[in-house]
Order: structure tokens, then sequence, then C-alpha cells
């Protein structure tokens, strides 16, 4: 793969809902490096990538936090505050378990107001966190301390909500453990030269996890910004080189996580630090691990994001290590999804069949052509809207952004997740298409 058309390719592995500008790609190799050169986000600039180069899977339904359900659903099992947070941190580690087990992929870009459901069904078997050796299982209201493996569903709904940004509204429940969480899927992408840089879009504030029998405690979980380097040479790599931040301003405990920058020299660590430690909502200036006072850290992690991830407690970097998760043995659970007969035709699954097939079959000459017709048909409408003076409102949620970062879910979204929840996926087909 030459360089030129590596470029092109790479810019859209990673990045998320990216529009549709050129109807073809007549000439890969034609695509130059210094394209991107200067723009300030790539992820903006709108192109149409050919059959060929896509991974046969619909956008939103690859793009999700849920790869092990069962750490998910057991955050909230702990009575104490510490392994609660330790309970985010261990989900956290498992929300991108695809990128770990798979390849780097460029899935179809989602149209406006496609949407995807699904449920996961799992057992309630991720063991207690005890940052208490002594302390009895009886302590937590966990159902593993009970010795139940009863099997819990996990729901998630998630709709492109804008196209300009192109943007994305989620949300999981499980009500059976009292758990939710939702969020935007936005990324700012720009080029630097030898690598791609993909950071957060301006409206991607973080996962939102809530813990409704705990009073409604909030977790804010942001995102770090990630390269995919290798461009030059063809040989792609991820690596993870900045700061995060979980945070729960009821508890007042907070979590700085560092993804350390990998050596010259050496094959990839993949390394991981945090500090887990007690801070002042109300006047949250700490971002560094040096402004955190000793007697604040309640916790240290460290680890191979990829691997194995340890905390170990209080603010000893010479205290014992516990393991938290062993990823290597972990893969992505499956999801249940509606039988294609009760999917609506803006569904993600349906709604890109055709592509689908024809790409399955090898028959990329005519998966392109399918593809494009999708997306002239999607600027067709949006030029139809315009001329009319119409904005596009969502289905399921209320907003297609929200200040704040956490979408809300409309009453049609309220009824479709809990009718997905019930196995009811009857749903009355949408008035307005987006394409």
């Amino acid at each position: 793969m030459n360089s030129c058309y590596t470029i092109y390719y790479i810019e859209f592995l990673l990045v998320k809902n990216l529009d549709q500008k050129y109807r073809r790609l007549a000439n890969a190799s034609n695509w130059c490096i210094v394209r991107f050169i200067g723009v300030a986000d790539i992820a903006s600039v709108r192109f149409s990538l050919p059959a060929q180069l896509l991974e046969p899977t619909p956008n939103l339904e690859y793009w999700n936090y849920l790869d092990r359900p069962e750490t998910f659903i057991s955050i909230g099992d702990s009575n104490n505050e510490l392994e609660r947070i330790l309970a985010v941190l261990r989900f956290w580690f498992t929300k991108d378990l695809k990128y770990i087990k798979g390849k780097p992929c460029k899935p179809y870009n989602s149209t406006l107001g496609e949407f995807f459901r699904c449920n996961w069904e799992v057992e309630d078997n991720a063991p207690p966190i005890m940052t208490n050796p002594s302390e009895q299982l009886a302590s937590s209201n966990s159902s593993i301390a009970e010795g139940s493996k009863r099997l819990v569903k996990v729901s998630f709904l998630t709709e492109q909500t804008s196209h300009h940004p192109p943007v994305s509204a989620f949300y999981v429940d499980c009500p059976e453990k009292g758990i939710t969480a939702k969020g935007f899927d936005q990324i700012s992408a720009k080029f630097t030269g030898t690598s791609i840089r993909v950071t957060p879009g301006a409206h991607n504030l973080g996962i939102f996890i809530t813990l409704h029998k705990r009073n409604d405690e909030q977790y804010q979980l942001t995102h770090p910004s990630a390269h995919i380097g290798g461009v030059l040479r063809g040989i792609l790599s991820i690596s993870v080189t900045d700061l995060c931040f979980i945070s729960c301003p009821k508890t007042r405990i907070k979590v700085i996580l560092h993804y350390l920058e990998e050596g010259w020299l050496g094959k990839t660590q993949n390394k991981v630090e945090g500090v887990v430690f007690k801070y002042q909502p109300d006047n949250d200036k700490i971002t560094k691990y040096k402004d955190i006072p000793e007697l604040d850290i309640l916790a240290r992690i460290e680890g191979n994001w990829a691997g194995k991830l340890y905390y170990s407690l209080g603010s000893s970097k010479q205290a014992e290590k516990t393991l938290l998760i062993d990823l290597l043995p972990l893969f992505p659970i499956p999801k249940i999804v509606p039988p294609e007969s009760m999917q609506l035709p803006n569904e993600s699954r349906k709604f890109w069949r055709s592509v689908t097939g024809a790409i399955i079959s090898k028959k990329f000459n005519e998966a392109t052509r399918l593809k494009q017709e999708l997306e002239e048909r999607q600027r067709e409408k949006a030029a139809a809207r315009k001329e009319k003076g119409e904005e596009w409102a969502p289905r399921f949620f209320t907003a297609a952004v929200t200040p704040v970062g956490k979408p809300d879910l409309s009453k049609e979204g309220e009824i479709a997740l809990k009718g997905l929840h019930n196995g009811d996926y009857a749903l009355e087909p949408s008035n307005i298409l987006g394409a």
C-alpha cells in the first residue's frame, strides 16, 4: 500500500461519523499527504470511501462501550464508595476491547436519523472488588456475593442526531441493576505529518454513568486522545498518550489516568498509571499528579491497558498490588439484535443490508454504487429541508446536542428502550427520514 493511499485509508480508520462529499474515488493513488497538511479537522472533511476499504458493519453498531457488559452492571454492587469507583475503572478498561482484540477498521458512515438498538444478556458474575481483605462478602449487595449467576439484560439505543457536525447520542439501561449510561459520540482528527491525532469533539464530554440505587450517584468518564501511527510506512499502530479523568461529585472521588508515551526503542508497552483521590467538586483544579495532596490519595492504578491492570491502596508506590482485571482472556460479548423483519428502514443493519451483502460477496463495484446511492439520497433530503427552511429533529432524543454533553431520551426514545428491554421490538415507522 503506497503512502498516499495509506493516508486516505488511515484517516477513516477510527474517525466516527464522517460525512461524504465526493461521489467516487477515481484513483486512490491521487490522494496525497499534502491534502491534509494544515487541515484543522479531517473528521469534518467529507469523503466517500470505496466499499472494498470498509468493514461491513454499521458505524452505530460498531461504536459502543459494552464489550463486557458484566463489568458495567457490577459498578454499583458495593456499599463502599472506593470499591465502586474501582469498579468504574474495571469497566473503563474493558470498553474498548474490540480495538484491543481486533484491528482498526472503518465501518459505514452513519446517516442522519439512522439508529441502532440491541440487548446483551450476561451473567452477573463480575467478582466483587474488596479493598478490605477482612470484610465479609455480605457487606456487598452484589449478586455475586450471594453466589448467584442469574442472567441480566442490558439495553442500548443510539441515533445519529446531527450530520454537520457528525454527532450521535447513546443511552444504555439496565433497570434490574439500577444503572444507566449516556453521552454523545463525536471526534476530531488532525493529520500531523507522520500520524493522525484523534481527540473528542466539542460535544463529546465523555460517558455519564448514573447509579440510581445509590441516590443517583453519577460518574463522568472523559476520553483521552489517540494517535494513529505508521502512516508513512503503511504499517498501522495505535497509541494512547494522554490524560483522562473519572469523577464523582457525590462521593468526592476523582481519578486521573495517564496513558504513557511509548519509547523510541522496543516493543509497544501500552502502559497506564493513575491516582484515585479525594477532591473538592466545587473547586476542582487538580489535573496533574504533582498537585494531589498525599493525604488525599486513596489508591493507585498501573498496568497494561491491553493486558493486566492492578490497583494498590493508599499513597505509597510500594504498596501491595491487587489485580483489577485481566483483559487477555476476554473478548467482546455478542449483541442480541431485533430480527430484520422487526427493524425499520432507517435501522442500521436494515439500512445498510444491500451494501453489506455486496461486500460480503466481494462485489465491490456494486457495493460502492449502492453506498453512493444512499449517500446521494441523504444529500437530496438535506437540500430539500434547507429549501423549505426545515430543521432536523432527532426521534429518540430530545436534542441533537446539549451544552452539558448529556442526551435525554424523548418520549419515543423511552418507549423504544422499554420495548427493547421487554423484547417488544415493534416501532412505528419514522415520519421523516434523513436518507
